[in-house]
């Protein structure tokens, strides 16, 4: 057969357009079997008891904690003969909430004080001062979860916005604000004696959080040897012997450090179920008063390969592929950040799927360049349909960051967005970048195309 023969070649490009169909098809085929078999859970959770309204079970969420939690309640309650229905915060509107009788809400705080990406909509429709004033929920009886972390200025402070906004709407508490410090065993165990009073019931099924495996440690490597920066060290563990750990790219570990067992700590995950290993890139941190970080240095250091490390594996929906597993992707992080960045990479080189474009930065590219050679290889191979570096100590008088790489691609940020509908994920630090990343990103789109990328769940972030 002769290959430069252009009947042969249009062949070979039919067909792999066909396969790249198919891939699509398939993708599509899954993620609208998995709504559909959420969708058959609400309803049933909804239709309990008929003749009864539900009561609503509200999350806002942004790396997955406040919604796991809003589910597991929402389970109880159905077990315990209450109708329920589930839905995030972006699903809400006034006008729900004016019909409804009973309310219990679970909200996360992301960063200092922000609302999470799921509930930045209601918090503008619904609790900004600007949109005619306040409802009248006088008729809504309410309990609220709040969760946060006390290492932040404002604990828990969009969950006590939505508990005063509630309030002055004229809603009644059905008991006081439950805040929980990083998932502390004692916020939930208050917050589910809270709903066995809502249900009327003296004692409900037992809660079911998922268990903590021992991991082994199973290996290590200093990641940016010579780097002005903190040491960051690529930690693999490998399952419990005989376990069948699952996950996808996009989601989270929590890991419990030993002399603070009660504040497990959450880590991005870097590689794939396939792959057999978990993958951490962790950056080591110290506190404010020069103290070592206990899980950072305990997982890079204090922990000897082959120990036991105990962790558990947390979906995080909010920063999965899904809906966007078939689209373009612009991924966007800096630092530790290319942890859930590279998952997604690994999962689109296993898959064929593209183009994918990565806009990286560090300090220095002589140190900092974290997964050097495998970037450089997939961007060799075509995975990588592009990718643009930013090291800003490189020229200390002229620095660039992530969010200035995108402002100078304008044009090409835009076309991936507006015609080509790519997704967009940012994963790394919050303070300078996610937050510089969003500016340029809204200045170059506009705040309205920006709100229906978050409602659309094509804009993602796993930001910290």
């Amino acid at each position: 057969m002769n290959v430069s023969d252009p009947a042969v070649r249009l062949a070979a490009a039919a067909a792999l357009v066909l396969l790249y169909a198919a891939l699509c098809a398939a993708i599509w085929l899954r993620e609208r079997r998995k709504h559909q078999a959420q969708a058959a859970q609400a309803l049933a959770l909804a239709s309990a008891r008929e003749g009864v309204q539900p009561l609503l079970v509200v999350y806002a969420s942004q790396t997955g904690q406040a919604e796991e939690l809003a589910r597991e309640t929402a389970r109880l309650l159905h077990t315990a003969g209450e109708p329920v229905h589930l839905c995030a915060l972006d699903k809400l509107d006034a006008a729900l909430l004016a019909r409804s009788r009973r309310a219990l809400f679970l909200a996360s705080t992301y960063g200092e004080g922000d609302a999470p990406d799921n509930a930045a909509a209601f918090q503008e429709a619904c609790m900004g001062a600007s949109k005619g004033g306040a409802p009248d929920l006088s008729q809504l009886q309410y309990g609220l979860l709040a969760l946060g972390d006390r290492q932040y200025a404002h604990f828990c402070g969009f969950g006590r916005q939505l508990d005063a906004w509630l309030r002055a709407c004229g809603a009644t508490p059905l008991f006081e604000r439950v805040e929980m410090d990083n998932g502390a065993p004692a916020a939930l165990t208050a917050w589910q004696h809270q709903l066995a009073q809502v249900s009327s019931l003296s004692e409900l099924p037992a809660w079911e959080a998922p268990a903590f495996g021992q991991w082994t440690l199973a290996a290590r490597s200093h990641l940016n040897p010579g780097s002005e920066g903190a040491p960051v060290h690529l930690v693999e563990l490998a399952p419990p012997a005989g376990a069948a750990a699952a996950w996808e790219s996009g989601d989270l570990v929590q890991v419990c450090v030993p002399g603070d067992l009660e504040h497990p700590r959450e880590y991005s995950i870097a590689s794939l179920a396939s792959d057999g290993l978990v993958h951490l890139v962790v950056r080591q941190a110290t506190r404010e008063d020069g103290t070592p970080g206990l899980a950072s240095h305990w997982l890079t250091e204090g922990a000897q390969v082959g120990a036991a490390v105990p962790m558990r594996l947390r979906a995080h929906r909010n920063f999965r592929l899904e809906d966007n597993a078939a689209r373009p992707l612009i991924l966007v992080g800096n630092g530790s950040g290319i942890a859930g960045l590279r998952s997604h990479l690994r999962s689109r080189a296993q898959a064929g799927v593209g183009p994918n474009w990565l806009l990286f930065g560090e300090r220095n590219a002589a140190h900092d360049f974290l997964f050097r050679d495998e970037l450089m290889a997939w961007q060799a191979s075509g995975v990588l349909t592009r990718l643009d570096l930013a090291f800003s100590r490189d020229d200390p008088a002229h620095k660039v960051y992530v969010q200035d790489l995108l402002q100078a691609h304008a044009a090409s940020v835009r076309a991936w967005v507006e015609e080509q509908g790519a997704a967009i994920y940012v994963c790394g630090s919050l303070q300078g970048m996610a937050q510089g990343v969003d500016m340029a990103l809204t200045g170059l789109l506009g705040p309205a195309p920006m709100a229906e990328l978050v409602r659309s769940g094509r804009y993602r972030r796993d930001v910290y």
